[in-house]
């Protein structure tokens, strides 16, 4: 169970986007943002609060722009950082939904080259879940994109 206050409060947040409430939601983790020390900051809460935010973006740009400081900020995590935070899983277990997320930009933006390059990371690294509903949220989420790009 997630211990790290500031966790809780990001997935707060999140939560507040998940229900449609996304300029709120973008406004609090904007605030979370600037709050733990922006790229300075803790690179879990970095990592969590980047990925958050990239969901909250309407425009698709700014979407990449934060996945890729989430998977900047996932290179400098440790185990025992995520454990120390209460966070179920493991490092590597963070690579295929942020994988996933830069896929998504990617294909949304035509760049299907670098679409291709993260649905293969994304794919590479599934191995990391589990079979739980996190695991099968992201493995269906890799179907999806897949056929989405094969489409185009």
């Amino acid at each position: 169970m997630i211990t790290d206050p500031t966790l809780l409060r990001i997935g707060e947040a999140a939560q507040l986007n998940h229900r449609g409430e996304r300029e709120t939601a973008r406004r609090l983790l904007t605030e979370l943002w600037h709050e733990i020390g922006g790229e300075e900051g803790d690179p879990l809460q970095r990592c969590v609060l980047a990925h958050s935010l990239a969901d909250a973006q309407d425009d698709v740009r700014a979407e990449l722009e934060w996945d890729q400081r989430a998977l900047a900020a996932v290179a400098l995590l440790t185990e025992e950082r995520l454990a120390d935070a209460g966070v179920p899983m493991s490092v590597a277990g963070l690579y295929p939904s942020l994988h996933l997320s830069l896929c998504e930009c990617y294909r949304k933006l035509g760049d299907l080259d670098r679409a291709h390059e993260h649905l293969r990371a994304a794919r590479d690294t599934v191995g990391a879940l589990g079979d739980d509903e996190y695991g099968r949220l992201i493995r269906d989420g890799l179907e999806t994109v897949a056929a989405g790009l094969r489409a185009q």
